[in-house]
């Protein structure tokens, strides 16, 4: 089995893929994702509630990943639980052989969601990475494992002057890998990177770019429109509109994207997130021109 961080330090570009977590996600439907994806990535990322759906707990998801031979990156999020139950989870997470895990604050739950649940926010981010990159270290915790912690970041085109403090503090509490969010725009996130580089921040953390294999032109505007932190040109949406098969135009928008990506100064790897059918995943990593870009 691939191990995400083993696989960091050796690769020049790594590929992960986001996992479906639904109401509906079951034993068998883990089991079948992993089966897609065994061959193809380097590591599953396993989202914690995000946009304020239910499903199963990322620990179990992430036991039943394990056993089909898969690495999951598992998220926890602030906004859900408090102190102790995250420090409870990260202990139970390493108990069932975890070894990397990406911390998030954890995005706004819709207002309609019934009925409302109330945000802990106990903990902020940045506590939460210094937390579980000394856990190791507490005596009392002899059973902690030394977790490969992450976080993420919001890719985008930075003004003069501009200074990345939030992710200083990540690295700083000792977060190891950063998954950007979703941006489309290769100059936008190329501008982010140049002051990551600048700042020397490259040198202390891995920095994953997430890319998005979209199907249709209402897709892309929807997840611009509704998820915060996406960005999605519009040329992107205008190239959906117009194909004559969207699906392809998708996957060949994204293959284009990875390969632009594995070329970008301070980009480590690429996180890819399939809108609707896992089966694409595959097809656009094989469609990219990364042979060189993945050689060990």
């Amino acid at each position: 089995m691939k191990i995400f961080r083993d696989e960091l330090r050796k690769r020049d570009f790594v590929i992960t893929a986001e996992c479906f977590l639904n109401p509906e996600t079951d034993t068998e439907s883990i089991r079948d994702q992993t089966d897609i994806l065994r061959d193809f990535v380097d590591g599953v990322v396993l989202t914690d509630n995000q946009h304020g759906q239910v499903h199963m707990n990322t620990i179990a998801a992430a036991r039943l990943v394990l056993d089909n031979d898969v690495d999951p990156i598992v998220q926890l999020s602030c906004r859900n639980r408090n102190r102790i139950a995250l420090v409870a989870d990260l202990l139970g997470a390493s108990a069932l052989g975890v070894s990397s895990v990406m911390l998030v604050r954890g995005s706004q739950v819709p207002a309609t969601t019934k009925p409302r649940p109330k945000a802990v926010m106990d903990t902020t981010v940045s506590d939460l990475i210094a937390t579980a990159s000394r856990l190791k270290a507490d005596e009392k915790l002899g059973a902690a494992a030394s977790f490969f912690v992450g976080s993420t970041m919001r890719a985008h085109s930075p003004g003069p002057g501009w200074v990345p403090e939030k992710l200083t503090r990540k690295i700083d509490a000792g977060a190891r890998f950063i998954v950007t969010h979703g941006n489309m725009d290769v100059e936008a996130l190329r501008a982010h990177m140049s002051h990551l580089i600048a700042a020397k921040l490259t040198r202390r953390a891995s920095v994953i770019a997430s890319t998005f294999i979209l199907t249709s032109a209402d897709d892309a505007r929807w997840l611009r429109d509704h998820r915060p932190n996406i960005e999605i040109p519009d040329s992107i949406v205008h190239r959906l509109e117009k194909a004559c098969d969207p699906r392809e135009e998708g996957l060949a928008i994204c293959a284009e994207h990875l390969s632009q990506l594995a070329r970008t100064p301070g980009v480590s790897g690429a996180n890819i997130i399939a809108s609707t059918n896992l089966v694409m995943v595959p097809e656009v990593i094989s469609a990219a021109d990364l042979n060189e870009a993945r050689s060990k």
